[in-house]
Formats: C-alpha cells, structure tokens, sequence
C-alpha cells in the first residue's frame, strides 16, 4: 500500500484505507473528513485515476465519472493498491 498522493498521473489504484487520527486518540474533524470523503465517492474499495500530480498542489483524481481535487495533506492519509491499469507497472517500468 502507497498513499495517494505518490501516484504518478495516469496511475489507477484500489483505495484501501483512510488513516486519520490512528494512533493520537480522538481528533476533532476526522469524522467529519472522513464523511466528507465519502460524499466525494472515496472509500475503501473504490478504484480511482490520477489525472493531474504535479508534485505540489492540489491532485486531481477521477473517481467513477467525476473528478475531484483533494489536498496534498488528505491525499497522503488515503492508501491505495496499485492496480497497474495506466501506470507504469503495467507498461514494464517496474518489477513487483
């Protein structure tokens, strides 16, 4: 599992998990995220598309038929499974 937020545009992957506040007890908002995430369409099981990582900023992904733009920091607290459909594992450019 990576986060989110390493994927290179043109990658797919399977949304596995959303870690917020694990480990620090109870945070304020992370209930809140979480459903905000989930009104977005993102939950575990989903398969999104990066459509646009430049490095910084914002990352654009498609999720079903809509796309989405989700901060660095939230980017890097939802962890996917690679699925190799469009990335680079799937064209030979990595050995699993």
């Amino acid at each position: 599992m990576v986060p989110l937020g390493l994927l290179s545009a043109g990658e797919r992957a399977q949304v596995t998990e959303i870690v917020f506040g694990k480990g620090r007890g109870p945070q304020q908002g992370a209930a809140a995220e979480l459903a905000r995430l989930e009104e977005m369409g993102l939950r575990p099981g989903k398969v999104v598309e990066v459509l646009n990582n430049a490095g910084q900023g914002p990352i654009l992904l498609k999720v079903d038929e809509t796309r989405i733009a989700l901060g660095r920091g939230v980017a890097m607290k939802v962890l996917v499974q690679e699925s190799g459909e469009g990335s680079a594992a799937a064209a030979g450019g990595r050995n699993g």
